[in-house]
């Protein structure tokens, strides 16, 4: 802007001097006739212009003396706000929210440039110190001068005290439309705490076209949205529309899956529950979406057991096709091959549903020391305590005996009374 005023400037006297140049150099410099109150004057048409360009700029230094000393004040305070900004903002991030909150309103009072950063910091400082009543009048205090700034502000005030409904009726505000980034992210994360997570799944689009949060965010939000979603469908037609509106690299994602699963089971849909999770472990293996199939009682058992066998050779070591086979074992009352899976499973880490599974089995075929001492070591697993040694005679009999082992690696009591912890 400066250096478009100083062209134009520059402009105007070089026409000034042309004009002055060709009167100058003309043969006639005209004549200029004045005449007021009966007096004529009369002078030549360059001594006119120059007595009009000398009025001029005789005007402007009067007009400047006269308004230095108001540029002088202006200056002074916009000095002086800008100074109690800094330092208010400063005072803030120290913890000194007194006066911080003290310095920021009067930099908001005293110069209206910086009245919106001034006083939503006063309102955060107000915020940190316990007074949100003080936060609201301050915020309050921009009235309608900028409608969104105060819509985001009251809102996110609203959310850290748990109001979502209130935040989003900060955010309907008619002056703060369209929202801008932040306000976005604020009414979708609002429209998921009131359990309308499917309204917050639709502003994902919005929220990655104008950046509002990291990438990494919204794919946390995404997952976590799209399975809040799932959870809240009314009926079975709602959750199979919200089921295959998602993309097909979210319907693998384990919360995901599981929302699906245990709304469709609720609402009787076994089969597709089955065949999602069929689709989801077939597609990338979670040993969280295998334990769920593991505990399945519905459909095909055979066909059940087809599935998790030839998931158990693609995957030796899953606890959790270990404990569905052994399951489906101990349904066709093999114990022999569900105590060889239920060993290797607490092997592999599988934990207190092995010992559990364990302990029933030896219960129904009537070991009720094993059985009890197989109870006491899901306790101890799930404390992460040292595991009990079984029982020789509860162990498979090609064993030596010089140093039984089980399948843990640890040796069995030669006494089944004894319950002496080994680690």
């Amino acid at each position: 802007m400066s250096l478009l005023r100083a062209l134009l400037i520059w402009i105007v006297i070089a026409l000034l001097g042309a004009l002055a140049a060709q009167l100058l150099l003309s043969s006639d410099p005209g004549l200029v006739i004045l005449r007021y109150d009966g007096l004529d004057r009369s002078t030549t048409l360059v001594n006119a212009i120059a007595m009009a360009l000398g009025a001029l700029v005789l005007l402007w230094l009067v007009m400047s003396l006269i308004a230095l000393p108001f540029r002088s004040w202006g200056r002074y305070r916009e000095s002086r706000a800008q100074s109690r900004l800094g330092e208010g903002l400063d005072a803030l991030h120290q913890g000194h929210y007194a006066r911080a909150e003290k310095l920021l309103t009067q930099s908001a009072n005293e110069n209206p440039h910086y009245e919106p950063a001034a006083r939503l910091a006063a309102a955060q400082a107000a915020f940190a110190r316990g007074d949100a009543a003080a936060a609201r009048a301050h915020l309050d205090g921009l009235g309608d001068r900028h409608p969104a700034t105060r819509a985001i502000a009251l809102a996110q005030i609203a959310m850290l005290e748990d109001r979502p409904i209130d935040a989003l009726t900060a955010l309907d505000a008619p002056g703060a439309q369209p929202l801008p980034p932040r306000g976005l992210a604020l009414r979708a994360d609002a429209w998921a705490q009131t359990g309308h997570a499917a309204e917050a799944y639709g502003l994902l689009g919005a929220l990655r076209r104008q950046q509002a949060l990291p990438e990494s965010e919204l794919a946390a939000r995404e997952v976590r949205w799209a399975a809040a979603s799932l959870h809240e469908a009314a009926d079975a037609n709602v959750l199979a529309e919200r089921w295959e509106a998602l993309p097909k690299g979210l319907r693998t994602e384990t919360p995901v899956v599981l929302a699906y699963v245990d709304r469709a089971f609720a609402l009787g849909w076994h089969d597709a529950a089955l065949r999602s999770l069929e689709t989801a472990l077939d597609t990338r293996w979670d040993e969280q979406l295998a334990s769920r199939y593991a505990m399945l009682d519905v459909g095909d058992p055979e066909h059940r057991r087809t599935r998790l066998e030839r998931w158990l050779q693609t995957y030796p070591a899953s606890p959790a096709a270990m404990l569905g086979l052994a399951r489906l074992h101990h349904a066709r009352r093999d114990w022999g091959r569900g105590r060889t899976l239920l060993q290797r499973a607490a092997e592999q880490g599988a934990g207190s549903e092995a010992w559990v599974q364990l302990g029933d089995g030896y219960a129904a075929e009537g070991d009720e020391r094993t059985a009890r001492l197989c109870y006491a070591n899901a306790l101890r697993a799930a404390r992460n305590e040292p595991i009990l040694a079984l029982p020789v005679d509860a162990s498979a009999p090609t064993m030596a005996a010089a140093e039984r082992r089980d399948d843990h690696g640890l040796p069995h009591l030669r006494d089944p009374d004894d319950l002496t912890p080994r680690p």
